[in-house]
């Protein structure tokens, strides 16, 4: 990390306590109106610091709810890792890509969505600090926390806030926030082994894990090592989605771009039939005949990715004396992952329109030419490959102030993320290899060539794929530093008991550096010189504010926050104020019924702030506009999911105006027992001046909508719509009627708004001689959700609209039984329906059923078997074409089961 550190200023922040402590003057007075012996940090009651407060209390109860998943439930439940266990908290309901999406801008990470309110809104903590972001915006838009490099072995617990915490914890704490604490004790050595796969075939999978600890005197050491490695499952593994039905994919063609139309290729498929698994044959489509296959896109399509990652976490705290612990950890990560998601295709002058002009027929002509397995030396030889490397590190002091009963706390992290690309690429001979010599431009500006079609016909060898083909290496990076000091302690003692008050103040920097391959600029391969534009940035971050925890009265309680945050990018500065409050009503000693109000705010990301102006194309596109007005479905459309799709011009803006968040909810909380509790929380969560980069798949819907007459065309958001997608003239001499450009940046929208219910339970049966039974259950259901684009439009009833891919509600109940050594849990969550996606109906409701035993041989040895999806159910969905299943929604992995082996060493 070749950054500037804040060493110097950590080391005054970190002195000033230890001052301050040192000039002290212990007063009996004080110590007695502190409730505290001075010098006796014993006297000081057990406490712990949850997420959404800086106060230590004595439990988890409060103003807003808060989801604890402790360490040894990822395992009980059936969740592979930590992304897992979050992935299916039922306040995750948002809809994301992650690593087993298919091609995204991110595949080597994983993320979450509180309430359906994008990644960026939720805020990731590990101990309570900031992580760098993944270098690689999600979406090639927002900013967000990559959570597949925790190691699970060393997470103490999880905890989950939902709603506004920004008064707490500053931006980005919009919708909710997690924070992932793990171990500081550890005694002996565990070695943990695990092993498992699919029962449908793939994605075979092992791990390692060493955690271990020992305490030295006043000196406790912590440590973890985690190594996993994970195999592929490619869409050819899975029956339902081996073979594409419908349209298929395009191998060979030429077409007159004048007239619209394909040039009949004769007995050329016939000559290519062995490609692609002898599936390649003549296809008529209205516009005439090509080559096609209906097995291209299940062989080049990775639906789980190849994986190892290399995980190490160290941590050590000191007792200086009885007041004062020093404290250090360090996180390392290396993240190796592998997908393909579309293969070698090649479109004739594809950077200049994608047609030439034929000098043999005088006709301006588009070449396509699709390269198979066969021809190149397998499908893995058009792998993309990700090298990540991440570490975190943390160093800070805690202690009480001598005499004071006052607690201080400060310190320094740093995070950093890189990460490394290698994508195969099409080198910038390609279209002299199939066109022969350029022989010039026409007034137009058009290249000419005089081809020959034996070329286009003739299969490749391996040798001669190598020569028109290599592979760009782009370099990305992010990072972040944190200083921070704070205190908590009794301000003065009212009637009702004592006013505890925090305070807390931050200094941060932050930025980031997406680097791409400089040969692109160079013109090495057949892409747009504009991709090589380096998009880099940073800003400075500053922050003050204070908690106070008022009791109004034996049974009434209250907590307010305030904080100012101050922004310093691009030239310019933005502050922003957020305050929160809550109240506790105990009628009884079982019965809690709570409120609370905040307001936060997000900073503009800094992709939305930073990223150049570039061009380039989409993997794939639909053109509903056309499906449309041909009448096609879209499951059948010949211009659906077409790949390469069109053509974009994206930019960034340094004009974006902060986001603006409140959000409320009130809830009951009842504990009649230690056997039984349960809770009802209401939450409403706001968002105005919303930054969004606009999706080109929604701005091709609402273009078709508009111009089809679904939507009122005068609505700002058709004519913003229809500014944004161009196409070429019906009457156009090439590509007639097809998008010519879909231009996109990021705006600030007018606003979105969600709002829901959560509820849980617990329930604990003991019994004399069957052991104990424990039934959990979670629920959340949202209410509303709602958006506004631009402040002249309707506003969007997003729960109900067929193109919401976010859940509208979410069960999740388990069962455990324990018995001696003998333990076992049945795991369910229950997803609610989803818009298929042809968007004209709805896939039912569907509940997955994970399944665990754990068997305690001895004191040092735990066996443990793990099965998930237990009944192997596949979420189907033909209704939009191949692949044939919900893809985000659902996993196409089907049943998959593990095998555990714990072994302790030492105490």
């Amino acid at each position: 990390m070749n950054h500037k550190h804040f060493l110097a200023a950590y080391a005054v922040l970190a002195g000033a306590p230890l001052l301050a402590q040192a000039q002290a003057v212990p007063a009996a007075a004080d110590a007695s109106a502190a409730g505290a012996v001075p010098g006796e940090s014993a006297a000081v009651p057990a406490s712990v610091v949850v997420t959404g407060s800086r106060i230590p209390r004595a439990g988890l109860e409060g103003p807003s709810a808060v989801t604890v998943i402790k360490g040894e439930d990822i395992t009980r439940q059936g969740y592979k890792n930590v992304f897992d266990a979050l992935n299916n908290q039922v306040q995750n309901s948002g809809f994301t890509q992650g690593a087993d999406y298919g091609n995204t801008f991110t595949p080597s990470a994983n993320t979450i969505s509180l309430r359906g309110l994008g990644p960026n809104h939720t805020l990731v903590l590990l101990n309570g600090r900031r992580l760098a972001d993944f270098p690689i915006a999600y979406d090639g838009t927002v900013n967000f926390t990559n959570l597949a490099n925790i190691p699970s072995s060393i997470v103490e617990r999880i905890e989950i806030l939902s709603g506004g915490a920004s008064a707490i914890y500053g931006s980005d704490a919009v919708a909710g926030v997690v924070n992932i604490i793990l171990k500081k004790r550890f005694d002996g050595v565990d070695v943990n082994l695990k092993a498992g796969g699919t029962s449908r075939g793939g994605g075979a999978e092992r791990r390692l894990q060493v955690t271990g600890g020992r305490q030295f005197d006043r000196l406790s050491t912590v440590f973890s090592l985690e190594i996993d490695d994970r195999n592929p499952i490619a869409a050819t593994q899975r029956d339902f989605m081996a073979v594409r039905q419908g349209t298929p994919t395009n191998v060979l063609s030429r077409r007159d771009a004048s007239a619209g139309r394909y040039v009949d290729p004769g007995a050329t498929c016939a000559a290519l039939g062995n490609l692609f698994g002898a599936s390649v044959g003549s296809y008529a489509s209205r516009t005439g005949s090509y080559c096609a296959s209906n097995k291209v896109s299940p062989t080049y399509w990775s639906v789980q990715t190849q994986n190892l990652s290399k995980n190490a976490f160290a941590s050590a705290t000191y007792e200086l004396d009885q007041d004062t612990t020093l404290s250090a950890d360090v996180l390392l990560g290396r993240n190796d992952t592998r997908n393909n998601t579309r293969g070698p295709s090649w479109t004739s002058s594809s950077l200049n329109g994608s047609y030439f002009l034929n000098r043999n027929t005088g006709r301006y002509e588009a070449w396509t030419r699709y390269i198979s397995p066969e021809e190149m030396g397998g499908v893995a030889r058009y792998d993309r490959l990700w090298q990540d490397d991440t570490a975190a590190i943390a160093l800070g002091a805690h202690g009480i102030f001598r005499g004071t009963g006052w607690k201080w706390e400060t310190g320094y992290s740093a995070s950093w993320y890189g990460s490394r690309n290698t994508a195969p690429r099409a080198l910038a001979n390609i279209d002299s290899f199939f066109l022969g010599p350029k022989l010039g431009l026409d007034a137009n500006g058009i290249a000419i060539y005089a081809p020959d079609p034996a070329r286009l016909a003739t299969r490749l060898t391996a040798a001669e794929f190598d020569g028109i083909t290599g592979a760009t290496k782009s370099d990305d990076e992010s990072w972040t530093h944190t200083l921070s000091a704070s205190a908590n302690g009794e301000l003065l003692r009212l009637p009702a008991g004592p006013l505890q008050l925090a305070v807390v103040a931050e200094a941060g920097r932050q930025g980031f550096a997406n680097r791409p391959d400089a040969r692109i600029g160079e013109g090495v391969f057949n892409l747009a010189t504009s991709g090589s534009v380096v998009t880099a940035g940073t800003r400075n971050r500053y922050a003050a504010g204070t908690e106070a925890s008022i009791p109004l009265h034996e049974i009434l309680s209250a907590t307010l926050a305030g904080r100012y945050d101050r922004y310093e990018f691009a030239g310019r500065s933005n502050g922003k104020f957020t305050y929160n409050g809550g109240l506790e009503l105990r009628p009884a000693r079982e019965l809690l019924v709570r409120a609370n109000y905040a307001t936060s705010f997000r900073a503009p990301d800094m992709n939305y702030i930073y990223k150049a102006r570039g061009t380039g194309y989409y993997a794939s596109t639909t053109d509903y506009y056309r499906c449309g007005l041909a009448g096609q479905p879209l499951a059948g459309c010949e211009f659906a999911k077409v790949s390469p799709g069109a053509d974009y011009v994206q930019y960034g803006s340094a004009d974006l105006k902060p986001e603006q968040g409140k959000s409320y909810g009130t809830g009951i909380v009842w504990s009649p027992s230690s056997s039984f509790d349960a809770s009802v929380d209401y939450w409403n969560i706001r968002i105005d001046d919303l930054v969004t980069n606009l999706s080109d798949d929604q701005l091709l819907r609402d273009e078709a909508a508009c111009r089809l007459g679904a939507q009122d065309i005068a609505s700002p958001t058709c004519v913003d719509a229809l500014a944004r997608v161009t196409r070429f003239a019906a009457n156009s001499p090439v590509r007639p009627g097809e998008i010519k450009e879909i231009r996109v940046n990021p705006i600030n929208a007018a606003q979105q708004q969600s709002s829901g219910i959560d509820v849980s339970a617990r329930y604990a049966l003991r019994t004399a001689g069957y052991g104990i039974f424990t039934l959990r259950g979670n629920y959340s259901k949202t209410l509303t959700r709602r958006s506004r684009q631009f402040a002249g439009d309707a506003v969007k009833d997003d729960l109900h609209s067929l193109d919401s891919v976010d859940w509208p509600d979410k069960l999740a109940a388990s069962l455990a039984w324990e018995r001696g050594a003998l333990g076992a849990t049945l795991f369910a969550t229950r997803y609610g329906k989803i818009p298929n996606s042809a968007q004209d109906g709805y896939l039912s409701p569907t509940t997955l059923v994970n399944a665990s035993v754990v068997y305690r041989v001895s004191d040092r040895l735990t066996l443990s078997a793990i099965v998930n999806n237990l009944f192997n159910h596949i979420k189907y969905d033909s209704t939009g074409g191949w692949p044939n299943y919900a893809v985000g929604n659902y996993s196409p992995a089907g049943r998959t089961g593990w095998v555990e082996l714990n072994y302790h060493f030492g105490i």
